[in-house]
């Protein structure tokens, strides 16, 4: 059975790649220190090929006896709450995200230079980037090779990201590790609520939820009446690409099966161009079923203005699609909102 560990496991994106690689047969080592939403119960930690380990992903690189059997490493932890983070946490983000991604590729690293030492197996490091490393792009869609021709990102989460890919290509260059970038874009589905530390930010009376666009969006609708205005951040112009935790989640583990996807990297979403003022209005009609009208606030910064991927690449080397359309995806969590806030 091949065995991946997966850091970050009990996260957004990363439970929903450890429910996927469970779900089709593999063998899955999580580690977790529950600082984005406090200890979290997840389905799938019952799961007979599943093992926890409540730890800091700064300090892994000490841990290599424990992780010597594993096949792939899933590099997904990261500190990140949404865009009050980019703000809030310019230093931290850059700062402990750094020190995580050095530890787990020097835990990588240690394994892949003494696997006689350690009777390592490991095949490949898949590293978790951003869209956000494409925050200066003028080119949409943008494909991956515009990485190496765009401006760097202008925030430092952006930057880090950027950075992280780096380590792939240097731990490659430098001793031949394989690695595999995946670029996920706006991840959305169920789990993703507030995050601690989170920026408190209110309009009018309600509390926004600033992690992402969707939960926020859900969360204002369902406290708003069918006759007030939805406050949203911006013009409602911004472009974005939402992407369901499972579909991201599938698309990570066929790159990590195909050798065609070794030392690549993939912009992994959905080909769905969508405004957030679209969005709102398909969030709207599901709990309202009336007309929408917005109330426009001040953005953040860092809202960048189009985030829209070529996925032509992941299509014609992976053979990976999206499958779940963004109305499903919209159902999903309101769906999960209204019983996780009571509605």
């Amino acid at each position: 059975m091949v065995k991946v560990l997966v850091t970050g496991s009990h996260g957004f994106i990363g439970s929903y790649i450890c429910q996927d690689l469970l779900d089709n047969g593999y063998e899955v080592f999580g580690i977790d220190n529950f600082s984005k939403y406090g200890k979290v119960k997840k389905p799938f930690e019952s799961h007979p090929n599943f093992t926890f380990m409540e730890t800091d992903a700064r300090y892994i690189d000490r841990l290599s006896r424990h992780f010597a059997d594993v096949d792939y490493i899933i590099a997904g932890a990261a500190m990140i709450g949404g865009i009050s983070y980019f703000h809030k946490y310019a230093y931290d983000l850059l700062a402990t995200n750094e020190r995580i991604m050095a530890s787990t590729f020097d835990l990588a690293l240690d394994l892949w230079n003494n696997k006689k030492k350690y009777a390592s197996q490991l095949k490949r490091v898949i590293t978790l980037s951003s869209s956000m490393v494409f925050e200066c792009t003028e080119k949409y869609p943008t494909p991956e090779e515009d990485i190496t021709k765009c401006p760097p990102p202008l925030s430092t989460y952006g930057f880090q990201k950027l950075a992280s890919e780096y380590f792939c290509k240097g731990a490659y260059e430098q001793y031949g590790l394989p690695y595999t970038i995946i670029r996920p874009f706006n991840c959305v589905g169920i789990g993703e609520d507030e995050a601690l530390g989170a920026e408190e930010v209110e309009q009018g009376n309600i509390k926004m939820l600033m992690s992402h666009v969707l939960p926020d969006l859900i969360y204002k609708a369902l406290h708003l009446r069918a006759d007030d205005e939805l406050p949203i951040l911006g013009s409602g112009d911004q472009i974005r690409h939402y992407t369901n935790g499972k579909d991201i989640a599938r698309g990570i583990r066929i790159a990590l099966e195909s050798p065609e996807a070794e030392n690549d990297d993939f912009n992994i979403s959905s080909p769905r161009a969508t405004t957030v003022k679209e969005l709102a209005e398909i969030v709207w009609e599901k709990i309202h079923g009336t007309p929408l009208r917005i109330k426009h606030e001040d953005p953040f910064t860092y809202d960048v203005q189009v985030r829209s991927p070529d996925v032509e690449k992941a299509i014609k080397k992976l053979g990976f699609k999206t499958g779940i359309d963004l109305e499903e995806s919209v159902e999903e969590v309101i769906a999960w909102m209204r019983k996780q806030h009571g509605f």
